[in-house]
């Protein structure tokens, strides 16, 4: 694991969390460090049937130059070519880091029924930038769009955090 250099405090798992939740959350981390080794952002997705990884891919917008391949979509592309609707809803989608808008969409129209998230977006944005982040809580977005999505994160957000932490600072000062 990374050295850790955390600059805020991990939040608690959510109390719906289970084990089969920390050991996939856990291997979408490791996705996510794959991606930063082949020259992307540090973002990794899963989908989990029966207890099985059925698919797994990681976020390749900096190598693809294509802003919409984060894991999530990039995941629901391929699973939607690949599997039927009845299948789909049958999965749970596992991700690094809490969903964007975009994602949350893409998930939906997939037929996905429930999802776990790592690390949360908001911690994720005070890592990446001083400026405040805008965006809305995955909650938020499947309670207004799809309330019988289910929503279980934040689950083992240092790990995630670490990741980000290592990750963000090291990108800015390359560009700069």
């Amino acid at each position: 694991m990374e050295k850790s250099n955390l600059p805020l405090n991990p939040l608690p798992d959510d109390p719906n969390v289970n084990e089969t939740d920390r050991k996939h959350i856990r291997r979408t981390y490791e996705i996510a460090r794959n991606a930063v080794a082949n020259g992307n952002h540090p973002f990794g997705a899963l989908l989990e049937r029966d207890g099985e990884i059925i698919m797994e891919i990681e976020n390749c917008v900096a190598t693809s130059g294509d802003t919409t391949k984060h894991a999530e979509t990039r995941l629901i592309g391929e699973a939607t070519r690949k599997f039927d609707s009845q299948t789909l809803s049958e999965c749970t989608l596992y991700t690094s880091t809490e969903p964007c808008v975009m994602c949350c969409g893409a998930i939906y129209w997939a037929g996905v029924k429930k999802i776990v998230y790592g690390t949360t977006a908001d911690q994720m944005m005070k890592i990446y930038s001083a400026e405040e982040y805008n965006g809305f809580p995955v909650e938020e977005i499947y309670g207004r769009m799809a309330p019988t999505v289910a929503v279980v994160g934040p689950v083992e957000e240092k790990e995630g955090l670490e990741i980000h932490a290592n990750f963000w600072p090291t990108l800015k000062d390359s560009a700069e």
